[in-house]
């Protein structure tokens, strides 16, 4: 399965719909004209990294709030596992599956990994910034999870403010 090249800064959101937390489906043009949108891909629910970057972006959800904008999680993992992740860590955002990555795929974030001296196929820590127009305004690779959250923060009152 080859990934996409991640769509880069100034180009339009690959347009998505998936069924998340409380299977709620939710999709782009949910937010289009209405909110800025927060989209981080991680791994692995339940696993330290990816719980360490969910519990920031919950604490420091209010404040995304105060700036119109909406965060969203996607992983691979299933719905019921996003439902038990979220409630362990009171999470007040929407966590999305995309079992068959088409999501992952379309924003580039898809690919071959290596931990350990092997090789797998995973999910990039990855976190895109949207505007309400549709447009990518921000791309975060290579996420340092225990700040990630303030840096996506900050990033936003700078530039979407």
């Amino acid at each position: 399965m080859e990934t996409d090249a991640i769509p880069q800064i100034g180009s339009r959101a690959p347009d998505f719909t998936l069924v998340g937390t409380g299977g709620k489906t939710v999709g782009l043009r949910d937010f289009l004209g209405k909110k800025h949108l927060v989209l981080y891909f991680y791994p692995k629910d339940a696993t330290p990294g990816c719980s360490m970057e969910a519990c920031g972006f919950r604490d420091a959800y209010p404040h995304f709030e105060e700036h119109g904008t909406v965060i969203l999680g996607v992983s691979r993992d299933g719905v019921d596992s996003h439902d038990k992740f979220s409630s362990r860590h009171r999470l007040p955002f929407l966590l999305l599956s995309d079992p068959g990555a088409e999501v992952c795929n379309a924003y580039g974030v898809f690919g071959t990994k290596s931990f350990l001296g092997r090789e797998f196929l995973g999910i990039h820590r990855t976190t895109f910034v949207i505007d309400s127009r549709g447009t990518i305004r921000g791309v975060f690779p290579k996420v340092k999870v225990r700040e990630h959250a303030q840096e996506v923060l900050r990033f936003i009152q700078r530039e979407l403010d």
